[in-house]
């Protein structure tokens, strides 16, 4: 005997009923099939996690569309020196003369020790800038991955043989390392010395520079996948029909591949934005003035026995905005397969 319950949480998952009258005027439920994106969107909002981990990511994203906006209704603009333009915001040091970093009415999260800009501005454009990098960084790798992870498992043979060893040629490099030595060559390929540099490519060449390390990871799950959705039954159909390699690629294999590359994009992103922090920490990445995440933290760094408020806004976003979007990524892979265990 059926447990109703049971039956009810079947229904939940699998389908809707409605009641329609047949015509012999005896109701009956009939039930109505989801789609697996329903499916999966179920999953999802029924992860708390995944849902406060969404909203917060879609707080920093709205507010790094909207920096214009914020700072024309807050008055202010990441660029300009008000400590030093304004007699009495700073002392003779340089330190903001007010408490905790100079957190007033008028400088919300305070003044910038030495130039005096406003810190509130500057993390607010810090969000644009380490948003923009990354979100073209994953687009960039994700296209990369796709293409040669698909293409190393589908054609195999010598060209399996030579993405892979490229991937593993890669990978043996210490990552930090590879991108500290390869920023200025990217620069120079770009830009001539002799120029003076445009405000484009400090964004240019790090997205350049993160994504030489950050495709392998997708390729290698896709070679994978690849390899063994090759062998499945509706490949070989295909291939007896006369399908030719690439509508088997687009038509066959990358519709059935569209769950790893969702999952790892939304992944790598977060990563793309500590990396990007930390080249700029380093003092390789975005250069002044443009506003930036890791620049402020190692600004903040020269002041921690001074007074630890300059580091703690952007720590704090750092921390909060990777976080949530690892959590959401998590959420993500689960509502896709709720057979994975975090």
């Amino acid at each position: 005997m059926t447990n109703p319950t049971k039956a009810t949480a079947e229904a939940d998952t699998l389908g809707t009923a409605d009641t329609i009258a047949p015509a012999d005027n005896v109701s009956a439920p009939v039930f109505r099939g989801l789609s697996p994106g329903q499916l999966m969107w179920r999953r999802f909002m029924r992860d708390r996690t995944g849902i406060v981990s969404a909203a917060i990511v879609l707080f920093f994203i709205v507010v790094a569309i909207c920096a214009p906006l914020i700072s024309m209704i807050y008055g202010k603009d990441p660029i300009t020196t008000y400590g030093q333009d304004t007699p009495g915001l700073l002392t003779d040091s340089g330190l903001p003369t007010g408490p905790n970093g100079g957190m007033s009415g008028d400088f919300w999260f305070g003044l910038e020790p030495g130039l005096g800009r406003d810190v509130f501005m500057q993390l607010v454009y810090g969000i644009r800038t380490s948003l923009l990098i990354a979100f073209a960084t994953s687009l960039l790798t994700t296209v990369l991955g796709v293409a040669l992870g698909i293409a190393s498992g589908y054609l195999g043979g010598k060209t399996d043989y030579f993405i892979g060893r490229v991937i593993d040629i890669l990978m043996s490099f210490p990552s930090q390392i590879f991108l500290i030595a390869t920023m200025p060559v990217v620069i120079s390929l770009l830009v001539s010395p002799e120029e003076k540099q445009p405000d484009w490519l400090p964004f240019v060449a790090v997205t350049i520079v993160l994504s030489l390390l950050g495709w392998m990871g997708l390729a290698r799950i896709l070679r994978a996948t690849t390899l063994s959705l090759r062998e499945r039954e509706f490949i070989e159909a295909a291939k007896v029909t006369g399908a030719s390699p690439f509508r088997i690629i687009f038509r066959e294999l990358l519709p059935n591949l569209w769950t790893p590359i969702l999952v790892q994009s939304t992944l790598s992103l977060p990563a793309f934005v500590t990396a990007e922090a930390g080249l700029s920490y380093l003092g390789v990445g975005v250069n002044e003035p443009t506003p930036d995440w890791g620049r402020m933290i190692a600004a903040a760094a020269g002041y921690l026995r001074t007074d630890i408020t300059f580091l703690l806004f952007p720590g704090l976003a750092m921390v909060l905005f990777v976080l949530a979007f690892n959590l959401l990524g998590d959420s993500v892979r689960d509502a896709f397969d709720p057979k994975t265990k975090r």
